[in-house]
């Protein structure tokens, strides 16, 4: 477990998530993707629509889950993929009532101290424009590739070298 000092006295931290606790990830996950799967209606892309065995499943493969906590509470989670020496992050989510508050940078730049600052990727939707600026600000670049998905949103790739 690593802290960093983000909101005053606030700490966060990331806390390794065991497949035991899967059925919280996934609710958690559920719940945090729920306003973007009825805004976009991406039903094969929304983390919302995963099943608890899909969870169950990535918490199996080697990747990297972890709780994202500040002062004792579950506030969110991500994933890390790692293969080699590049990283993907995917996905990362606060829960809706904890948004806004620096968790989510906080928490990103947790996991790039743990598992190397370069060689990062990720995508977020284009349409979402405070998750694009997140990333710009904690130095990912867009690649240029965007993947539409409807006609109400798009995947757009990014890249930390």
């Amino acid at each position: 477990m690593i802290d960093v000092e983000t909101l005053g006295d606030d700490n966060v931290q990331l806390i390794r998530i065991d497949v035991c606790d899967a059925q919280a990830l996934w609710q958690m996950q559920t719940d945090a993707f729920a306003d973007l799967l009825e805004k976009y209606q991406d039903f094969k892309t929304n983390p919302a629509c995963e099943s608890v065995e899909k969870v169950q499943s990535r918490l199996q493969d080697g990747s990297f889950y972890y709780f994202i906590v500040s002062g004792g509470e579950k506030v969110g989670a991500l994933r890390v993929v790692v293969k080699g020496s590049k990283k993907r992050l995917s996905p990362i989510f606060i829960a809706k009532r904890h948004r806004g508050k620096g968790y989510a940078q906080a928490a990103i730049k947790l996991a790039e101290h743990i598992h190397g600052e370069h060689d990062w990727s990720l995508e977020t939707i284009l349409q979402e424009q405070g998750n694009c600026h997140l990333y710009e600000k904690l130095g990912y670049k867009r690649t240029g590739k965007v993947l539409k998905i409807n006609d109400k949103m798009d995947l757009i790739s990014y890249i930390k070298e």
